[in-house]
C-alpha cells in the first residue's frame, strides 16, 4: 500500500493537504516509437512530475491513455507510479469500462500499491441515475481501495444521486467533468462535509476561479503534464490573490492553447504529451486512436509554449 494506508479517512485527509499545497498531476503514459509500453521511460517521467510537488499523482486515467492500455501495461504503471511516489503523494489509479472490467483493474491497482481509485465514464452507454449509483455500488463492493466517481461525457450526476453515492462505503469525492456550475454548487450543498471536490476540466485553470466561487478550489492540471513551471505559477497566482499574473497568464498562455486544442480532437491528449516531447521529456507518441499534431500545429505549439515559459521565467 502507498503511505496514505489506503483507508478513506486517511487518504481524504492527503488528499485534501495535497490538494490545498498544489494541482493534480495526471502523468502522461511513455510509449516508444513503435507504440509498446516504455516503462524506463515513464519512471524517467514521473520522477519530473514528483519533482515538481503536486499534490497527489493520477496514473493510468484519461491523460495517461488509460483506455489504450492492456492489463499487463496498466500493472506496470500503477506500480511505477507507486514506487517512484515513496509514500510522498498519495496514488489514484484510473479505472474504467462496466462495473465487472473495472474491479479488474482495481484488483491490479490495488496489488501494486496504489492507495485509491478514480471511476472514469463507464464506456459507450447512456443510464439512468439509479444505474450511475449501482455502478459505483458494485464497484465498492469489490475493492477495499477508496473511489472517486468522475462525472464527464455520458456520466452526470442529481443531488440525490450524489447523496446516494457519498452513503456508499470507500467513496470520498468527485471529479467534475462537466463545468455546470448550476449543477456543481447542488452537488456541493448536498455532499456530507469532508466530501471531496475537483475541477477535472480539460484545461481546469480556464475555470478556476469559476469553481472557486462554489466551494471547489481544487484542480487537476493538464499543464503541470508538460510544463509544472507554468502550473505552479498560476497555482501560486490564485493562492495569493495574484489577479494581475492569473489573467496574463490566462491571456497570454492558457486561452491559445485552448484554441490550439480545441481544433481536432483528442488534441486534449496529444497536445500535450507533444509539448512534453519538446521539452524532452521520455513520454513518446500517442497511441490510436488518437493521433499527434500536424508539423503546423506543433510549430504553433512550440512558439506558445516558449511564449508560456517566458511568462514564468523558464526555458524550453
Amino acid at each position: 500500500m502507498g503511505s496514505v494506508g489506503g483507508q478513506p479517512e486517511s487518504v481524504v485527509r492527503a488528499l485534501r493537504d495535497g490538494m490545498a499545497e498544489g494541482v493534480l498531476s495526471f502523468p502522461l503514459t511513455s510509449f516508444h516509437a513503435d507504440g509498446s509500453l516504455d516503462a524506463d521511460g515513464f519512471r524517467a517521467y514521473v520522477a519530473g512530475q514528483l519533482a515538481a510537488a503536486p499534490g497527489a499523482l493520477f496514473p493510468a486515467c484519461g491523460t495517461g491513455e488509460f483506455f489504450s492500455l492492456d492489463e499487463d501495461e496498466y500493472r506496470q504503471v500503477v506500480g511505477v507510479a507507486v514506487e517512484e511516489a515513496g509514500g510522498r503523494v498519495p496514488v489514484v489509479a484510473g479505472v474504467g469500462y462496466g462495473w465487472a472490467q473495472a474491479a479488474r483493474f482495481a484488483r491490479i491497482a490495488e496489488e501494486a500499491g496504489a492507495d485509491a481509485l478514480l471511476v472514469l465514464p463507464h464506456y459507450l452507454v447512456a443510464a439512468p441515475q439509479d444505474g450511475l449509483v449501482a455502478q459505483l455500488e458494485q464497484l465498492a463492493a469489490r475493492t477495499s481501495l477508496p473511489l472517486i466517481a468522475y462525472q464527464r461525457g455520458q456520466v452526470a450526476y442529481t443531488a440525490h444521486s450524489l447523496t446516494r453515492i457519498a452513503r456508499i462505503p470507500g467513496v470520498i469525492g468527485l471529479k467534475d467533468g462537466h463545468s455546470d456550475l448550476d449543477r456543481l454548487q447542488r452537488l456541493t450543498l448536498a455532499a456530507p462535509d469532508g466530501f471531496l471536490f475537483f475541477n477535472g476540466a480539460a484545461t481546469a485553470e480556464i475555470q478556476a476561479r469559476a469553481y472557486a466561487t462554489v466551494g471547489v478550489p481544487a484542480y487537476s492540471s493538464a499543464v503541470h503534464a508538460f510544463a509544472p513551471e507554468i502550473a505552479d505559477a498560476f497555482f501560486a497566482a490564485l493562492r495569493d490573490g495574484e489577479q494581475g499574473t492569473a489573467d496574463k497568464l490566462l491571456r497570454d498562455f492558457y486561452v491559445p492553447l485552448v484554441e490550439l486544442r480545441d481544433r481536432v480532437p483528442g488534441y486534449a491528449v496529444s497536445l500535450v504529451k507533444a509539448a512534453a516531447r519538446l521539452r524532452g521529456r521520455p513520454v513518446g507518441p500517442v497511441r490510436a486512436p488518437l493521433t499527434d499534431p500536424s508539423t503546423a500545429d506543433l510549430a504553433e505549439l512550440r512558439t506558445l509554449l516558449g511564449a508560456g515559459l517566458d511568462l514564468v521565467g523558464a526555458s524550453l
